[in-house]
């Protein structure tokens, strides 16, 4: 329990958080990237159960390896999957947690890594990427790539764009 502040019965702005709720259309963005961090970290497990198929990539596109070098690329493939799931699973949860908070940079970064993963899956469908993947790893980079997209809508609707301009800066 709290006695009321000096001048109204409200608290004061805690900090990092706006004293307006968040619009419906930042809600949804935030909750489709919640989805996306969700998706990445499914992507780990994928990658982890079909670590054979990676083998069998690797030694397609490089024949010559010996067994041991082989291991190596294939246990270097799977390490920087999970690291970079992990990232981007840690990347969709700042970035929903900010959107929400109003914080307007979040809107401009998710934005970038959004055409940044773009550019990802365009190398990626031209088969010009040495780790683009099969066709079941492509599928899945469609499918991140659409949940970017319907987030970045709901972050540009007309009353997100309100909502971060009336969020005080600090």
């Amino acid at each position: 329990m709290y006695q009321a502040y000096p001048g109204g019965d409200q608290p004061p702005e805690v900090s990092g958080q706006p004293r307006s709720p968040a619009p419906q259309s930042v809600v949804r963005a935030a909750q489709v990237m919640y989805v996306g961090a969700a998706a990445n970290l499914i992507g780990i497990v994928i990658t982890l159960t079909t670590s054979g198929s990676l083998r069998s990539q690797i030694l397609k596109r490089s024949p010559n390896l010996t067994s041991a070098q082989l291991t190596s690329a294939d246990h270097l493939a799977i390490g920087v999957s999970i690291a970079s799931g992990l990232i981007a699973a840690a990347l969709w949860i700042w970035l929903a947690q900010s959107s929400k908070a109003g914080k307007g940079w979040a809107r401009i970064v998710s934005t970038v890594l959004f055409a940044i993963d773009t550019i990802g899956a365009l190398v990626s469908l031209g088969g010009a990427s040495a780790l683009s993947g099969g066709g079941a790893a492509r599928i899945y980079g469609l499918v991140v790539w659409v949940i970017g997209l319907v987030a970045i809508v709901f972050l540009w609707q007309r009353a997100s764009s309100d909502y971060f301009k009336s969020v005080p800066r600090r």
